[in-house]
């Protein structure tokens, strides 16, 4: 049974994205960043209820993070 991307709240994103080994976020010119080892991603500008599947499936692509890794299913 595979499960599947949700939306998430801001501070859910950032929060899985510590448990994953990023630290932040920073600010940056127009949006916060966080970041691990050399890898920079941004995150999104809190002015949205929550991320849709569709931006948080593009972040996790940026990030280099799988599905399975994000939902702990490795």
């Amino acid at each position: 049974m595979s499960r599947r991307l949700t939306p998430v709240k801001r501070e859910q994103l950032i929060q899985r994205l510590r448990e994953l080994g990023f630290e932040g976020p920073f600010f940056g010119r127009k949006h916060q960043v966080m970041r691990r080892g050399n890898q920079t991603i941004r995150v999104p500008n809190p002015h949205h209820d929550e991320i849709s599947v569709d931006l948080l499936s593009h972040i996790l692509r940026d990030s280099g993070i799988s599905r399975e890794e994000w939902l702990g299913e490795d």
